[in-house]
C-alpha cells in the first residue's frame, strides 16, 4: 500500500509568459480615447461654469466698489462722483478734493450692457454709450443706480444701489 507524504505539497513552478506583461499598444489607444471624450464632453459645461463665475466675481467687485464710494462719502463728509464709462466697461469713483480716485475695470469678456436711469432728452443724450456720472452727497439720498453687465454667453446681472436702503447689491437678470 503506497504511502502518502505529510508536509509541504510541492507544485510545479510556472513560467511567466512575456507576451502577458504589460499593456499593449491597442489597449494605451483605447483609455486615451475614452479620456478624450471625456474631457470633449465636459469642457463646455466647465467653460460655462467658470464665464458665469467670472460674471458673479465681476458684479460682486461692482457692489464692493459702490460701497466704497458711499462709505467714503459719508465718513469723509464729502461728495464722491461715480462715473460709469459702458464703452470701455470702467467705473471710477473720486472725491471732490481728488485725494479718494478709483478706478474699477471689468474682465475681459464682460461688458457693461446698460446704465439705468437712462437720460432724459434727445437721442445724442440718450446713447447707452455714453458716460454717466452720479453724484453721492454725505447725509444725501442714494442715486437709483442700475448696471447691468453681461457674459459672452448671454448671461446678465444687474448691480444697482437702492436709494431707501443706501446699499449695493447684485442679482440675476433674465434667468
Amino acid at each position: 500500500m503506497p504511502t502518502s507524504s505529510v508536509g509541504k505539497i510541492t507544485k510545479p513552478p510556472q513560467k511567466i509568459i512575456k507576451s502577458e506583461r504589460g499593456v499593449t499598444l491597442i489597449e494605451l489607444l483605447v483609455v486615451v480615447t475614452i479620456i478624450a471624450l471625456l474631457a470633449g464632453i465636459s469642457f463646455p459645461s466647465v467653460a460655462s461654469g467658470l464665464d458665469s463665475l467670472r460674471l458673479r466675481s465681476a458684479s460682486n467687485a461692482m457692489v464692493a466698489f459702490l460701497d466704497t464710494a458711499l462709505d467714503r462719502s459719508d465718513r469723509r463728509q464729502q461728495a464722491v462722483e461715480i462715473r460709469i464709462v459702458p464703452r470701455e466697461n470702467v467705473m471710477t469713483a473720486r472725491s471732490a478734493d481728488d485725494v479718494f480716485d478709483r478706478r474699477l475695470d471689468l474682465p475681459e469678456g464682460l461688458r457693461i450692457t446698460s446704465v439705468t436711469p437712462r437720460p432724459e432728452g434727445n437721442a445724442a443724450v440718450g446713447n447707452p454709450d455714453d458716460p454717466r456720472r452720479f453724484l453721492v452727497y454725505p447725509g444725501g439720498s442714494v442715486p437709483n443706480v442700475g448696471i447691468e453687465i453681461e457674459n459672452k454667453s448671454g448671461r446678465r446681472r444687474l448691480v444697482s444701489l437702492d436709494p431707501i436702503t443706501g446699499v449695493a447689491r447684485s442679482e440675476i437678470q433674465g434667468q
